[in-house]
């Protein structure tokens, strides 16, 4: 361990889409746990587009970053030095840590990972947040049925492609939405949904229609704007919208005006229903899930892995540009050996 700890701050607060200028790289010294902490040793960093929110003011988002101070993200870890009964030196652990190589936390703000169960990257992807946020958006608020329709936007990112597996298990038919010809044959190919729609080739409306000539069940939005415009006509009476995210409109500097879309859901009375996966104390439920599904190999994932914790704000900024496929990691240190 050495003695300096890079950290990535917020430098300013963006308008429209951020850039490198967003962020500053700065050197501090390495934190010392006080009673009742550990001092964790960056593994993997996760990057999300929930963070482009976190980088409005107060007024626009709540619990936003401070220019000047570190980030947030979610981290996979080693514990290097403990003074928590719960972790011992050498434990790999996960949960919301600074955008940093060393931070401290808590014993309460840690959740062992097990590397038995899967790769240790996968507790800030398939098994952590995104994947709870596909199991607890997609079964709890889009209450699916066998014989449904879904479709799911952003479909081969890293919650869009675990609600579009989750769907598929059930008995469901399921329509991806996805901006490359390679994410969506991973879609069809690989991951089991029944048609994939490439909107940046497509006619997206008149594409789900011919895809769900008998209309849509369950939409899981994860980007809004033009997208989610194009599939509405589609959706059938007593459908249910699942508003997971809007990454569409993350960057826009004058939003939209709306809802727009209102009358049919009178006309048609749909169910609209926004969550965010902080509200879910439940877990638990959730990871055993998704776990026993990923080790018997009927839960596919992919990782899009970027080496380097300096390379941390081209892993954000690449979110905006679609250029993954699966889960978003920054590679910040080596994996330790384990048993």
């Amino acid at each position: 361990m050495g003695d300096t700890n890079r950290q990535w701050r917020l430098a300013a607060r963006p308008t429209g889409e951020p850039t490198h200028d967003t962020f500053e790289l700065v050197e501090a010294g390495v934190p010392d746990p006080e009673h009742g902490e550990v001092l964790v040793r960056t593994i993997y960093q996760s990057v999300d587009p929930y963070m482009r929110g976190r980088m409005r003011d107060a007024e626009s988002y709540a619990e936003p970053w401070e220019p000047g101070e570190p980030m947030r993200a979610g981290v996979v870890g080693e514990v290097v030095e403990s003074r928590a009964d719960r972790f011992d030196e050498g434990d790999v652990v996960t949960g919301d840590l600074l955008w940093a190589e060393y931070a401290t936390a808590t014993a309460t703000e840690l959740r062992r990972v097990d590397p038995s169960l899967a790769p240790v990257s996968t507790a800030v992807g398939v098994l952590g947040m995104p994947g709870v946020t596909a199991f607890h958006g997609f079964m709890d608020k889009g209450k699916p049925q066998a014989g449904d329709t879904v479709v799911v936007s952003a479909a081969a990112g890293a919650v869009g492609s675990v609600v579009g597996q989750l769907a598929s298990a059930m008995g469901c038919d399921v329509i991806g939405i996805a901006g490359a010809e390679e994410k969506c044959d991973w879609l069809t190919d690989d991951l089991g949904f029944d048609a994939a729609v490439n909107y940046e080739e497509e006619d997206v409306g008149r594409a789900v229609a011919e895809a769900a000539p008998g209309g849509v069940d369950v939409y899981f939005d994860n980007v809004g704007g033009p997208v989610t415009d194009a599939v509405w006509p589609s959706l059938n009476d007593f459908a249910r919208v699942v508003a997971c995210g809007q990454i569409s409109l993350y960057n826009a500097t004058e939003l939209p005006t709306g809802p727009r879309k209102l009358t049919d859901a009178v006309q048609k009375r749909l169910k609209i229903e926004g969550f965010i996966v902080r509200d879910y104390d439940r877990w638990g439920h959730a990871l055993r899930r998704l776990g026993g599904l990923v080790r018997d190999g009927d839960l596919q994932y992919r990782e899009h892995v970027i080496e380097g914790f300096e390379n941390a704000p081209d892993a954000f900024l690449g979110l905006f540009e679609g250029i993954n496929i699966g889960k978003t990691l920054v590679k910040v240190g080596e994996e330790p050996e384990l048993p």
